[in-house]
């Protein structure tokens, strides 16, 4: 494992509320969340980057909205559409009555 030294001001704890022996493990967060977000890690490295599970990382994903999924909008509707004529394909006979 590397080790990365980085420089911050002084106050920075106090600036983003929270207590200089957790600032650490916020900053690894933070960058692992934006770096999951952007598409540079995968959520496994992401939740190593930040030192907690999977599971744990795709919670605090929910935490700070991050989508944990690519889709834009647009292509989770096409998506779901797409998904709804296979279902009216495979079953015709359960959406018949819906168009009568």
């Amino acid at each position: 494992m590397q080790e990365l030294k980085l420089t911050y001001p002084d106050d920075l704890a106090l600036a983003v509320q929270t207590i200089p022996e957790e600032l650490e493990a916020q900053i690894r967060l933070m960058a692992a969340l934006k770096m999951f977000e952007l598409g540079k890690l995968s959520s496994g490295k992401a939740a190593e980057l930040a030192g907690m599970s999977r599971v744990a990382f795709l919670e605090a994903c929910g935490r700070y909205h991050v989508p944990v999924f690519g889709y834009t909008g647009e292509e989770a509707i096409a998506e779901l559409q797409q998904d709804l004529n296979t279902l009216e394909e495979l079953f015709p006979s359960a959406t018949a009555g819906e168009n009568a």
